[in-house]
């Protein structure tokens, strides 16, 4: 039996018609001109490659709306068996495959080859033709051309994955184009291939095959929920907009997320957001860690450019998260205005709150020194010497894994003695990472101190990022980090710091680093001072609910 046996033969009347391929033990998916005749007699689908099943009555499933002209969309149709074949169905290949390159072989029955004949195309483009079809041109000028009978056929790689569907052929004497449906195209008018189809850059179905069981959960249960604001959480600020007139419809968003955002998280993600509406935790597994009250100063490169930032902010009150505003803007703006939205957030916390601003920051700006931005055009103040001020990494703030195992953590300090001591991280350690892993999670460290900046130490200081470690301090300036086993800026800054924080309980640690920052720049000689550019990360998620409600709530 051919490895490829899934090809189909479709007969109208006894008649044929054209090609399809099976997808699933009793679907075949074929175009929906090619069954237009089926009113004229009984719908027949057969294998040439396993002859021995015969032909199959079949009876159109799902019809794609294709209205009878050939600029008409939605020529899809999908037929179901009157029995389960034993055939192994197509494979697919995530969209856009059919640009490597390579020849695309599709097996059709023109006149006077009842068996099946290969033709070999090309896709001429990655552009939609009227936003539906993708052109083909043959291979070769010698040899079979599109014609009647190649109309269903799957457009296959060399490897078998199949990419997208013959649609249309020219019939202009010695012109060798056609036009084909990609499989992205096919999922509008048949939700159902979206499991079937990788998304880009993922290497199973499973992601994709749970994404659209969600989606038919949340449909059959009639969940409400705001497609636009569920596409934004899952790929957040720096993903690609939204189409101007936003998603008609849960499905549509859905496969937005599936085939047209690069980021191999968003399907997941997506998926996550949208389980977090089927089954909301109860309200008691995310606490209130403290009495600190956030501002959260979410800052993300912008998709227009290395120099645009897009800057969210939001302030807590009662556990509820309200946006303050949200603008993409020049790097060079984002601190005047940080300053004044920073203001205005304050307008939204309770009289007896005591803040903490939070920023939340790209991995590789972690370094930024916004302890030392100022409170305004007015007011010289240090943000950081005026407030409890603390930094957060982008991914880890949003990973729901990480979150999980860092509530947890906080959990068990306050089940404990509730006090951390530092583990020492010294710069220029010849600790490999995969030991410092084992060891800071051996220790279950609660607190890691770095001599050197992120940059300088970027493999040990992503161990802690990566491990539920809940604080983190270094130096923004200092030891470059390098090899090296005298001591050093780094060194010091650990021993001081060592006394000032060992024993103090982890949630204390935003105000004991703001009396520190404070203490420095009150120095005689406040740049000299070791504690002049402490960076703390301190991160608790039960400080930052997010309620199954936040799906409903508009964004500035």
């Amino acid at each position: 039996m051919s490895r490829a046996a899934w090809h189909a033969r479709i007969e109208c009347g006894g008649a044929v018609s054209g090609a399809g391929f099976l997808v699933a033990p009793r679907t075949v998916l074929t175009c929906a001109h090619v069954v237009q005749g089926q009113e004229y007699g009984p719908l027949t689908v057969s294998f040439p490659n396993c002859r021995d099943l015969g032909g199959l009555a079949a009876t159109v499933a799902v019809h794609g709306g294709w209205s009878g002209g050939w600029s008409d969309p939605g020529d899809l149709a999908v037929l179901e068996l009157d029995r389960e074949v034993p055939l192994s169905p197509a494979r697919f290949a995530p969209p856009g495959a059919e640009q490597s390159g390579a020849h695309l072989v599709a097996y059709g029955f023109p006149e006077g080859y009842g068996e099946g004949v290969l033709a070999r195309y090309r896709a001429v483009s990655r552009t939609l033709i009227a936003d539906e079809w993708l052109q083909l041109e043959a291979a070769s000028a010698h040899g079979q051309p599109l014609a009647g009978g190649f109309s269903g056929a799957a457009l296959a790689l060399p490897d078998d994955r199949v990419v997208g569907m013959v649609a249309q052929a020219s019939d202009e004497t010695g012109v060798r184009i056609g036009r084909m449906l990609p499989t992205e195209v096919m999922a509008r008018y048949w939700y159902d291939l979206g499991a079937l189809v990788p998304a880009p850059e993922t290497d199973t179905p499973a992601a994709t095959e749970r994404l659209h069981t969600l989606v038919r959960r949340a449909e059959a249960a009639g969940l409400d929920c705001r497609p636009d604001q569920l596409y934004r959480d899952a790929v957040g600020l720096l993903g690609p907009e939204p189409p101007a007139a936003g998603f008609a419809s849960l499905r549509a968003a859905a496969a937005y997320v599936q085939w047209q955002v690069d980021d191999p998280e968003a399907v997941p993600g997506f998926a996550d957001r949208l389980a977090e509406l089927l089954e909301p935790r109860p309200e008691v597994l995310a606490p209130a860690a403290s009495d600190w009250t956030p501002i959260v100063v979410e800052l993300e490169r912008s998709g227009e450019g290395q120099e645009q930032v897009t800057v969210r902010v939001s302030a807590y009150r009662e556990g509820q998260r309200r946006p303050v505003a949200t603008e993409r803007l020049p790097r060079g703006d984002v601190r005047a205005y940080v300053q004044q939205r920073v203001d205005d957030a304050f307008g939204h916390l309770a009289q007896d709150a005591e803040a903490l601003l939070t920023f939340v920051l790209p991995r590789e700006w972690l370094n930024e020194p916004v302890a030392h931005w100022e409170c305004g055009p007015e007011d010289s103040t240090p943000l950081g010497c005026a407030h409890p001020l603390v930094v957060t990494e982008r991914s880890r703030h949003r990973s729901a894994r990480l979150r999980h195992r860092l509530a947890g953590k906080w959990r068990s300090l306050e089940g404990s003695s509730g006090r951390a001591m530092l583990h020492r991280v010294d710069c220029g350690s010849p600790e490999r990472p995969l030991s410092l892993r084992k060891r800071l999670r051996e220790e279950d460290a609660d607190l890691a101190g770095f001599g050197a900046p992120p940059a300088a130490a970027e493999d040990h200081f992503n161990v802690g990022l990566n491990l539920p470690v809940p604080v983190l301090l270094w130096p923004r300036t200092g030891c470059a980090g390098t090899g090296h086993a005298d001591p050093c800026a780094g060194s010091a800054f650990l021993d001081a710091l060592s006394p000032y924080v060992d024993g103090v309980p982890p949630a204390d640690l935003p105000r004991r680093i703001w009396q520190l920052r404070e203490e420095a720049a009150a120095d005689e000689d406040p740049d000299g001072h070791w504690a002049r550019d402490v960076q703390l990360l301190w991160d608790d998620p039960r400080c930052y609910p997010e309620p199954p409600a936040s799906l409903h709530t508009p964004v500035a």
